[in-house]
């Protein structure tokens, strides 16, 4: 009994040390891709007010940097400084939704070895693209047609200038903040060259986070089989509501969507959670993610900056209005989240041609088609 007790505090404590590696892992990653694209993901979001190539130049410059909200408060900026119109901020702000949701793409290709863990992670993760997508796609002509997230956007922000800021300071940020700036300043000193700097980073964060999420997904197995289960997928199945509210509330105190997301990959590639009960959580992390930028925005006195922040705020929440509660809607992204995860399962370069493809390739070569027309 004594012996059982010991184990599973072991297994409890090196889950809790193998947590912290992955998100160290992500915020590396994340440190090393706002290192390489931060400059050109600005000068990319200037060049445009075509709304249609403003929405792949938001899914390319969040790729790249890996934050939705670095992508929002640059806009924000060129806004505020008259270089383009709140309206063609707008699709950037769309395809800044796409584009955010690479990391637990990304995060799920470190289960590629095992082949159904792996069939597991790429549906959980691919269901948040597939959501955003679809979101997309209904509410981006709707907005080109009405203008209506503007419209909206820009009564709400009447009742709101000059309402003051609030600063939020999240758990995970101040946790894993030394880690980062630890290695990042070890870095710096073995290479002159700060792009070879963020390259050791981005390979570091790799080894980590392939590490971290092996050894989690392992030890998760034996420590919380038929218990966890019980607990976490039978009541957040029963009540998706539930788990809604736990991705809009978690997302909020850790300010970071892809936070929250990328933690449900090793949980349903560990089969404790499944795609469905993952899909309501991944939801509310939508939404949870606009509120910070809401808050700052209020601080910056901005009308632009207010304004884009609820355009943000009512796209992901109309989005998941005109989604979630109907059941033939919902069960879509879920549907072709689980077909690509049994197809990237049996042929698992799929899964790397559809990060590359989606996130990158798609969105630059219709960025350099229009320079050349």
């Amino acid at each position: 009994m004594k012996n059982n007790i010991v184990k599973t505090f072991l297994k409890i404590l090196s889950v809790g040390i193998l947590l912290y590696l992955f998100l160290v892992s992500i915020s590396l990653m994340g440190a090393a891709f706002k290192g390489f694209g931060k400059g050109f993901a600005e000068n990319l979001i200037r060049t445009t007010s075509n709304p249609f190539i403003g929405l792949f130049i938001g899914i390319l410059a969040t790729s790249i940097v890996q934050s939705s909200s670095t992508t929002t408060s640059v806009v924000v900026g060129i806004v505020g400084a008259g270089g383009i119109t709140v309206g063609n901020a707008i699709p950037i702000i769309m395809g800044a939704n796409i584009g955010t949701t690479v990391t637990n793409t990304l995060v799920s290709l470190g289960h590629v070895n095992r082949r159904d863990e792996f069939r597991r992670a790429i549906s959980a993760a691919t269901v948040h693209d597939f959501f955003n997508l679809i979101c997309v796609a209904i509410m981006f002509p709707l907005e080109l047609a009405t203008g209506f997230l503007e419209k909206l956007a820009t009564l709400m922000s009447v009742w709101f200038v000059g309402a003051g800021g609030f600063k939020f300071v999240s758990p995970v940020k101040l946790v894993t903040k030394p880690a980062v700036h630890f290695i990042e300043k070890m870095l710096a000193l073995l290479s002159d060259s700060a792009l070879v700097s963020y390259i050791c980073m981005l390979i570091l964060s790799m080894l980590l986070l392939f590490f971290a999420l092996y050894f989690i997904v392992k030890v998760m197995k034996s420590l919380v089989i038929n218990r966890a289960e019980i607990v976490l997928d039978n009541v957040i199945s029963k009540s998706s509501l539930l788990g809604l509210f736990a991705g809009l509330f978690f997302t909020i105190i850790v300010q970071s969507s892809s936070i929250t997301t990328s933690l449900l990959i090793p949980l349903v590639a560990a089969g404790i959670l499944t795609v469905e009960a993952a899909f309501p959580i991944t939801i509310g992390a939508n939404i949870g993610t606009t509120t910070t930028a809401i808050l700052a925005s209020f601080a910056t006195g901005n009308i632009s900056a207010i304004i884009i922040a609820f355009a943000h705020f009512l796209f992901n929440l109309t989005g998941t209005l005109f989604i979630y509660p109907i059941k033939f809607f919902r069960i879509i992204p879920i549907n072709l989240a689980k077909a690509f995860g049994d197809l990237a399962a049996e042929k698992r370069r799929y899964a790397f041609f559809y990060v590359l493809g989606v996130f990158f390739v798609i969105p630059a070569l219709l960025i350099l088609i229009s320079k050349l027309i």
